[in-house]
């Protein structure tokens, strides 16, 4: 057994409720295009529109509609208190809203154990790119070669050219710079630099 409602029962029905049949479509406003899923509601109750935009519900005359979607600005509509017919529709233009939101990195950790000790102390560590970022930073790399022992092969070459400068030399005085131009040269470049100033050791 079917049952079957005329509009113009319909119409009766909502008119001694109170109530008229609210519709209407929601466009944007620079191209006209139709929202999906833009809330529409009054005192709390409404539904969204669908794909085409398109909303209805029952409301009162008088009601405050509110139209609000994550992208654009929220806009009110006031239906009239002096409407004559059971039925009310319109045309609502939305404007699109910039949010700007915090950057949210997502980053992978190893194991559970690393999430847990992370997750507690609050304290995210550096990805490989932001390591290799501080790890080439030219102020750490000059103290850190300023700190670098030579290493075996320089130790060796060192020591190699020593003794073959002693063999060179053998049963002989090795040469003086006292009376060398381009070792004066150097000398008077090197004082110009400051390189003989007293360094302030660290």
């Amino acid at each position: 057994m079917s049952l079957i409602v005329s509009n113009t029962a319909k119409g009766q029905v909502l008119k001694d409720s109170g109530y008229i049949q609210f519709s209407g479509l929601v466009l944007t406003s620079d191209s006209i295009f139709p929202i999906p899923f833009v809330v529409v509601s009054t005192n709390g109750l409404g539904q969204y529109t669908d794909f085409n935009g398109f909303f209805s519900f029952a409301a009162k005359p008088g009601d405050t509609i509110s139209f609000t979607h994550v992208q654009f600005k929220k806009s009110i509509y006031v239906i009239p208190d002096t409407l004559q017919s059971f039925k009310y529709n319109v045309v609502q233009l939305l404007t699109n809203d910039t949010i700007n939101l915090p950057i949210t990195v997502i980053r992978a950790l190893p194991n559970r154990a690393i999430f847990d000790k992370v997750f507690v102390s609050k304290e995210i560590p550096d990805d490989k790119l932001e390591r290799a970022k501080k790890n080439l930073d030219k102020q750490q790399l000059k103290e850190r070669a300023a700190e670098m022992k030579p290493s075996a092969s320089e130790n060796f070459r060192n020591t190699m050219q020593n003794e073959s400068r002693k063999l060179y030399y053998q049963g002989q005085l090795p040469p003086n710079n006292l009376l060398n131009p381009f070792a004066w040269s150097e000398f008077f470049k090197a004082w110009k630099r400051g390189d003989f100033k007293n360094k302030k050791k660290k």
